[in-house]
């Protein structure tokens, strides 16, 4: 799937706190403090851990795709479970000397959100980096809140079950980086046609799909989402798209950019992005319902 260059999405934003954020690394034992710290960089600074950004675009898509057929997404404890890894096991044992005849019978039995996010027999596409603050934000302080324990039979707070727990405050902003490569495009045959047609990069359709909802603050983030913490908002400043297609004239050059440091012929401006975006979620929107059918039809053969 990478032994052979593509194509690759850069994206650069910033991450902003709209309430207050508790990404939790656990109870504390420390003898004074707060019980539950947040996740802190060396610096003592908070820090946003790019699985918790990714886990949370994950699972969001992830609903959406069983909303239209479940086995686009599959269960997590699907992915590890002892039947699925032996038939993984089948597969490398049978295509142990091609690699090609392999990764294309991995494909049939990977789900749509697989194929993105990744598997335990398969790398994700998306790469996304720790979230670091901001300096100029960043005013060195966290704020503590208490919690208590509520004893579910007496609707009272339980004994000895008092505790605090700090949050980043509101208004804080994180450095957003991530990357996307080897997109692939998918070839169907059109139901009306008959004729075989190529659909663009849905991949990219998807994840724009989920970064949307980060900007429109539909994605929180951390413990206590249920009480109003986490709500964050996503804005992407920077795009840098490479697509040679095929072309070794077109990533020779782009790699004399690499070594120069200037990417700036790469770099999308608003409207050509918007419009990128439109083909590549018109690109999913194709291939989801051709998808579906295709994997219930598997599963049927199965």
């Amino acid at each position: 799937m990478f032994d052979v260059f593509k194509n690759r999405l850069e994206l650069t934003g910033t991450l902003t706190t709209v309430t207050a954020l508790r990404i939790s690394q656990g109870r504390s034992l420390e003898p004074i403090g707060s019980d539950l710290p947040v996740v802190k960089d060396a610096l003592g600074q908070p820090l946003i851990p790019g699985s918790s950004f990714k886990g949370a675009l994950r699972s969001r898509l992830e609903s959406f795709l069983r909303g239209v057929t479940p086995a686009l997404a599959n269960d997590p404890s699907q992915l590890v479970s002892r039947d699925f890894t032996e038939r993984v096991k089948e597969l490398k044992e049978s295509h142990k000397d091609d690699d090609a005849a392999l990764s294309a019978e991995l494909e049939k039995i990977t789900d749509a959100a697989s194929k993105v996010f990744g598997a335990p027999w398969q790398a994700s596409k998306f790469q996304v980096r720790d979230l670091t603050v901001k300096p100029d934000t960043w005013f060195g302080q966290y704020h503590e809140r208490d919690g208590v324990s509520i004893d579910r039979d007496t609707e009272t707070a339980a004994d000895g079950r008092l505790y605090d727990f700090q949050v980043v405050p509101a208004g804080v902003q994180f450095e957003f980086k991530a990357i996307f490569e080897n997109a692939d495009t998918v070839t169907i045959q059109n139901p009306d046609t008959g004729q075989d047609e190529e659909i663009g990069y849905w991949e990219l359709g998807l994840l724009m799909v989920g970064l949307q909802q980060f900007k429109m603050q539909q994605i929180p983030l951390g413990g206590g989402c249920s009480r109003g913490l986490g709500v964050v908002e996503l804005e992407i400043d920077k795009v840098v798209w490479v697509d040679p297609e095929g072309d070794p004239t077109a990533l020779l050059t782009y790699m004399q950019h690499l070594a120069t440091g200037d990417l700036s012929d790469y770099e999308r401006v608003d409207e050509f992005f918007e419009g990128l975006k439109t083909d590549w979620t018109s690109a999913l929107v194709s291939y989801i319902p051709w998808e579906s059918q295709n994997l219930t039809t598997t599963a049927v053969e199965a």
